[in-house]
């Protein structure tokens, strides 16, 4: 099937989304988070691209950027390159890390560009990973609210206001209200399979059905939640895997 042209924007602002090969981890501690970041911030030089935000999830990555003097595939060709060749000279691996085609989509107006942005900030909230936005380290929340480090926050801020102050004390109640933002996902309507499902609750450190009972209610919980958010998954298949009734994961 032939691939469609991908949407050019006409501001050369971008919502791109980096995910794992067969939604494999691309971090494994740390460190690798590190690096990845330090990465991006060496390639903007290099490229000459502005990010505008960021949030590195355990198996893909979100970013708001825009490309100036050099094309968008190639700002992500050499950061994600450089970074897989690190990755796989540290685990003594080889072959691909990332999926092949990244995802993106065009930003051409203030309000989707502050709708992406929420978007971007809440991943880890929406994945039931944290309870509220200021809670998860690796995102560019933090650089809005206090040092910017790597990310250009003046765009996004003077939107807001142009005291500063005035600014992130508007930024901040607008990034953590409930919404229903709807913006592209690094997964949409890929089915989930029974050995993905168990390496995620492997990654809550529950190796059996037995361990998974024994935890609280709404730590339970969270933990179905965030396998839903993963991908298409059948309310039968979890039922078969968690030994927890249909109804009940119906109504998660």
């Amino acid at each position: 099937m032939p691939r469609h042209a991908r949407q050019k924007s006409e501001t050369g602002i971008y919502h791109i989304i980096l995910r794992g090969i067969n939604r494999q981890a691309i971090f494994k501690d740390e460190a690798d988070r590190h690096r990845l970041f330090h990465t991006i911030k060496k390639y903007k030089d290099v490229s000459n691209y502005q990010i505008y935000g960021y949030c590195f999830m355990d198996n893909h990555v979100h970013l708001l950027l825009k490309e100036t003097t050099e094309p968008l595939f190639m700002a992500i060709k050499r950061m994600s390159g450089s970074y897989v060749f690190w990755f796989n000279w540290k685990y003594d691996r080889c072959g691909h890390l990332f999926q092949e085609r990244y995802k993106s989509e065009a930003v051409e107006d203030d309000s989707y560009f502050l709708t992406v942005l929420r978007y971007i900030h809440q991943n880890p909230v929406k994945a039931c990973i944290t309870k509220k936005v200021s809670d998860y380290k690796w995102s560019s929340y933090h650089e809005y609210i206090n040092e910017s480090i790597m990310t250009d926050v003046d765009l996004a801020l003077e939107m807001f206001s142009p005291d500063r102050q005035k600014a992130i004390e508007q930024f901040i109640p607008f990034t953590n209200q409930q919404n229903d933002d709807s913006c592209i996902d690094y997964d949409e309507n890929v089915r989930i399979t029974d050995s993905e499902i168990k390496a995620i609750l492997l990654q809550f450190g529950i190796s059996n059905i037995n361990e998974l009972q024994r935890l609280d209610k709404n730590k339970r919980y969270e933990i179905i939640k965030a396998i839903k958010s993963v991908g298409s998954v059948t309310v039968r298949q979890l039922a078969k895997i968690t030994g927890m009734s249909k109804s009940t994961i119906s109504r998660i």
